[in-house]
């Protein structure tokens, strides 16, 4: 059965870094956001941690700046409402904190009454057990969304898709894991080392 995406209906999704990487290795951001029925944006932190990645070879923030010129992407900062949010979630103990594009990111989700779409895990537990209220998603409810699906059609996104897990080494969180293997097909499932081992070794002997 294929898992129907569960990216909330706020009219704007707050995106973070991860996400951000992830759409960019796609191939296709563009054109992924644009079918997107919603408003995207990202916070200016999350611009600075991309910028930061230009030392290292790579071209997100060029990518990134390409997308908000072409006004599929935001750029938001946080306002004096948002910062106690944020500090709360980078400032303590490491096992209680996170990296400051991710903070900002549910920090301005929270001020602006977004979403968050992010994809790591302590992320996501700290907004969830902290800020019940504020609806998350991860990438690949914006690859699974019905309007994307549509836009590129199942080849292109399947495509797209197995960029993303190659080169940004995407997460898939569990109840994707069928959805990701069946769309890609199990040569390409056995590759993807962002994959837990047990399903690329299934891939492997199908």
């Amino acid at each position: 059965m294929e898992p129907q995406s569960s990216l909330p209906d706020n009219e704007l999704l707050v995106v973070d870094t991860s996400v951000v990487i992830n759409l960019n290795a796609t191939g296709c951001a563009k054109e992924i956001l644009d079918a997107l029925p919603q408003r995207v944006a990202v916070v200016d932190v999350v611009v600075g941690e991309l910028e930061y990645g230009r030392s290292k070879g790579r071209s997100d923030a060029e990518m990134l700046a390409d997308l908000v010129k072409a006004g599929v992407v935001t750029v938001a900062s946080l306002g004096e409402a948002a910062l106690p949010q944020f500090e709360s979630l980078v400032v303590g103990a490491s096992a209680e904190t996170l990296y400051d594009g991710e903070a900002a990111t549910i920090a301005y989700a929270i001020d602006a009454n977004a979403s968050a779409i992010i994809d790591e895990r302590k992320a996501m537990r700290l907004c969830s057990s902290r800020f019940p209220h504020i609806q998350l998603g991860c990438t690949l409810d914006l690859l699974s969304h019905q309007a994307v699906k549509q836009a590129l059609g199942q080849a292109r996104l399947a495509d797209a898709l197995h960029k993303a897990l190659l080169s940004a080494r995407m997460r898939v969180l569990p109840h994707y894991v069928n959805w990701v293997v069946n769309l890609i097909g199990n040569e390409r499932a056995a590759a993807c080392h962002c994959l837990p081992e047990a399903v690329r070794q299934a891939a492997r002997n199908t």
